[in-house]
């Protein structure tokens, strides 16, 4: 039968004192509740199940708007919180029982690895277990709920921290992480007897072990490798804790593959970039989105790449690139801004306080400094002076410029769109073009140099006799 997985995401977070719901907090470039859908997707789960309450709609948006990056996942509303069984009843309330293996994991564990939910659903399905609990040892076990088992290696309890004994608290160091795979059936055929005989008035999940235990249903646990993968976020300094840990994991893997880093602690990339070998990435940098960089380039110091694509032997240098793509042997910055598609062929340039937008630069060709490029094509080899401006926008229509091959552009020069300037044409300095420029001619758009020599000597002059 096909694997579930429901993932509890009603909670505000109050410790979080935001206007979000403590799911949509980023962990790197994503959300916490995408981190929980990857794992459990990458580990083979089929159907996803989010519990959704505080926040809903912009949970529910973030999956269905395009930014979740393609995961279908469903959506019950537990519209009131009273715990993490009621979840579980709301579910079967929505979408009545359901079969197979059910896993149930909260949607503020982003360091679960797929890897150990799969090994949790192998071993409930080999062994038929009608529950079978995730448990860690973390240094410090207080607050957690602590697993008593029985000789054979069943679990016969979950002990809260609070309800432990002295004799239980020192000698029971095995803990719930919260995160369980249960028989489908067996759980939602005795969900019912869940009661909330609590200080709280509340369903707790963890008491459906005691209730399938005495029905004589197996119950085992499966112990973590790492607990550091099982802590939760509660508050923004175990959210910085968290992408830490997700930040050195991941770094790591690149450098493993032949990315150097200056120092790794200054560098941010996101899970869905790839990096090429002998890449450097330097201090500063974030990769975000799905930002593929190329072999032997270097990026950074203090850049930031979202969803761009870089080829090899590039240098990105203090610019920001945001969906837009360079070639191989492309050089960039520093402080450059390219964004809306703009695209640098084989050996391109954009220099210092360059922008570009839905621009295209031809093969070997050149903006040194202080231009702006929307909605161009640049053909190869053009040589764009400094100051330059292409004036795109007329209050209400984007238009576009068309500059041919080996085509020379003076400093300070507006194109004002739409117009097409032929191959091997050259501009003027300080021209304001309006019209189009044919193959091979010059173009100039100057007023006349008045001089009257003298008029300084006299205002000076004047000035002087005044004070």
């Amino acid at each position: 039968m096909p694997t579930t997985a429901i993932i509890l995401a009603a909670g505000e977070g109050t410790r979080m004192k935001s206007a979000h719901p403590k799911v949509m907090h980023p962990l790197l470039d994503r959300p916490l509740i995408w981190w929980a859908v990857r794992s459990a997707r990458l580990a083979g789960v089929e159907r996803i199940v989010l519990v959704v309450g505080s926040g809903a709609a912009e949970v529910r948006s973030y999956f269905t708007d395009g930014a979740g990056q393609g995961e279908t996942v469903e959506f019950v509303e537990q519209t009131q919180r009273k715990g993490t069984g009621h979840a579980v009843l709301c579910v079967r309330e929505a979408l009545g029982s359901l079969q197979g293996p059910t896993v149930v994991m909260y949607g503020d564990m982003p360091l679960v690895r797929p890897e150990t939910i799969r090994s949790l659903v192998s071993e409930a399905r080999t062994h038929h277990n009608a529950c079978t609990v995730l448990t860690m040892t973390p240094p410090d076990p207080s607050g957690y709920g602590r697993i008593v088992t029985g000789a054979d290696g069943t679990v016969s309890a979950i002990v809260e921290d609070r309800d432990c004994t002295p004799e239980q608290r020192s000698s029971l160091v095995s803990c719930n992480s919260g995160l369980y795979c249960f028989c489908g059936r067996r759980l939602f055929d005795n969900v019912d007897k869940m009661r909330p005989d609590n200080a709280q008035g509340e369903y707790y999940l963890t008491d459906m072990v005691g209730i399938l235990v005495g029905l004589g249903e197996p119950v085992c646990a499966l112990a973590a490798e790492d607990y550091r993968e099982l802590l939760g976020v509660n508050s923004r300094s175990q959210l910085a804790a968290a992408t830490d840990v997700m930040r050195r994991h991941i770094n790591e893997r690149l450098m493993d593959e032949g990315v150097s880093m200056l120092d790794p602690s200054q560098v941010w990339v996101g899970p869905d970039v790839t990096v090429g070998p002998d890449t450097t990435l330097l201090p500063q940098t974030f990769l975000w989105g799905r930002t593929s960089v190329g072999a032997d380039c270097t990026i950074g110091p203090n850049s930031r790449l979202t969803d761009a694509v870089v080829g090899d032997r590039c240098l990105v240098d203090e610019s920001v690139i945001v969906g837009s793509a360079l070639d191989d042997d492309v050089s960039c910055g520093p402080r450059a801004y390219l964004r809306g598609g703009a695209h640098l062929h084989d050996h391109a340039k954009a220099g210092t306080h360059v922008e570009l937008k839905g621009a295209e630069v031809g093969r070997g060709s050149k903006v040194p400094h202080l231009s702006y490029l929307g909605d161009a094509r640049l053909g190869d080899n053009v040589n764009i002076g400094g100051g330059t401006i292409t004036c795109n926008y007329d209050g209400r229509h984007k238009s576009r410029t068309e500059i041919g091959d080996h085509v020379f552009i003076g400093s300070d020069v507006m194109l004002v769109a739409p117009v097409t300037i032929g191959d091997n044409a050259l501009v003027g300095a300080a021209s304001c073009i309006t019209r189009d420029v044919p193959a091979g001619a010059l173009s100039l758009e100057r007023s006349r140099q008045l001089v009257k020599e003298g008029w300084a000597d006299t205002y000076w002059e004047r000035l002087e006799e005044e004070d």
